[in-house]
């Protein structure tokens, strides 16, 4: 027994060893390679409508159906995770978007469009993956930070490929454009398969997590608050991200070049939004400020993207948008590993449920923008319906209960955790 603080020592030494830091590495890289990918089509819909002869309603498919994908497979993924381990998830996720660099030999539009689905697999995946892989490698304040740090990989690999989808397609196809996006995909999966690994001292063997356990873990009052806070701002992020493009195209006459560069605004301004809120996530333990905060701004700048008349008021309003889209995201994923019981495998359930709750949201927001453009032709209507959707994260910063957080939130966790 005199031997075993140090051998508490040992393991701790063990948990937080210097192979986070490779871990941490491809974890970003992970995020990197599903952000270049998720919106990388939404720029050149205007040519996939010609090329097909399809509406908008069916091109708005090839955004929404990858979100469909990983909302279907979020929660499912998330229960999964317990049983082949995160490992085996992350990769199956890289293998998913590494298949999509065969956008360029697609024959038809339905082909693209499975092909384009792998997509949603890959981020469900990858993303229900990352949560326990952060617990067993990283304490919580670095997890706080890797959370900021991959949602900004996240929102940059989503910020170059909005931007210069268009300015590619110039000169190659458009499809061959949306393979050069998913290559990095396939480096990715050649790197994970040689490092990637679990934890040796934290990763124990786990007979899963029980539907009963499931259901509790989502009656939560702070959960239920999260998902919806999510799902309404990821409404109107995705039908903005699919439709601002064509929709200053055709309503404010600026050119598709120039209409993907204001578009990639909304994630290129994430990326320094969600360094900021990790900044502020580990300094103020309380999210309802930063929550309604972050709401006011989405919905305040979600209104000025499409109801100001030219760009000296449109970029502003885009950026406003852009930093409220993400400033709450760090502290959304990391909120779920300071309450009270968690367990590595309840982290997978509830980001996973926010892939299923938020991408059901991501999908049917740009069939509705691209509907009711159709029926009225107008974009107005289907815009305001998303943009009204946002104000849920503002609700539930003013509803989220005050002891949100446990106290294991200001303690580091044992390797036992």
């Amino acid at each position: 027994m005199a031997n075993q603080p140090e051998h508490i020592s040992d393991q701790i030494a063990s948990v937080y060893s210097r192979y986070r830091f490779v871990i941490g590495a491809m974890v970003l890289a992970g995020h990197l390679i599903v952000g270049l990918n998720v919106f990388a089509v939404s720029p050149v819909l205007p040519l996939a409508i010609d090329d097909y002869s399809i509406n908008r309603a069916t091109a708005s498919l090839l955004v929404a159906l990858p979100l469909l994908v990983a909302a279907a497979l979020g929660l499912p993924s998330g229960i999964l995770i317990s049983r082949i381990g995160p490992k085996w998830a992350f990769t199956t996720g890289l293998a998913a978007v590494a298949i999509v660099s065969l956008s360029g030999v697609t024959p038809n539009f339905i082909t693209l469009l499975l092909l384009r689905s792998a997509t949603g697999l890959g981020f469900a995946f990858i993303l229900t993956a990352t949560g326990p892989l952060l617990m067993q490698w990283f304490r919580h304040k670095e997890i706080t930070l890797m959370n900021a740090l991959n949602t900004a990989v996240l929102s940059l690999g989503i910020a170059i490929s909005v931007a210069t989808a268009a300015p590619l397609a110039k000169i190659m196809d458009w499809q061959t454009a949306l393979a050069v996006f998913a290559l990095p995909g396939v480096a990715g999966l050649v790197a994970w398969l040689f490092l990637g690994r679990e934890s040796s001292v934290t990763s124990k063997p786990s007979g899963g997590i029980s539907l009963r356990e499931v259901g509790s873990v989502l009656r939560n009052r702070t959960v239920v608050l999260l998902l919806a806070a999510d799902a309404g701002i990821l409404v109107q992020y995705a039908a903005f991200t699919g439709w601002l493009p064509t929709f200053y195209n055709e309503d404010r006459g600026i050119s598709l070049s120039q209409a993907g560069l204001i578009t990639g605004i909304l994630p290129l301004v994430g990326v320094f939004a969600v360094l900021a809120g990790g900044a502020v996530a580990l300094h103020v333990a309380s999210p309802r400020t930063l929550f309604a905060a972050s709401g006011l701004m989405a919905g305040l700048g979600g209104l000025g993207a499409f109801l100001f008349p030219g760009p000296a008021l449109i970029y502003p309003s885009v950026v406003v948008l852009g930093i409220g889209s993400w400033l709450y995201v760090p502290k959304l994923l990391t909120l779920p590993m300071q309450m009270d019981g968690i367990t590595p495998d309840s982290v997978a359930v509830i980001w996973g449920s926010f892939l299923t709750f938020s991408g059901f949201a991501m999908f049917i927001s740009p069939i509705v923008v691209g509907s009711l453009r159709d029926l009225t032709g107008s974009f107005i209507p289907g815009l305001a319906v998303c943009a009204a959707a946002s104000w849920t994260l503002l609700l539930a910063g003013i509803l989220l209960p005050r002891n949100a957080t446990g106290p294991q939130a200001e303690t580091e966790p044992s390797p036992q955790d």
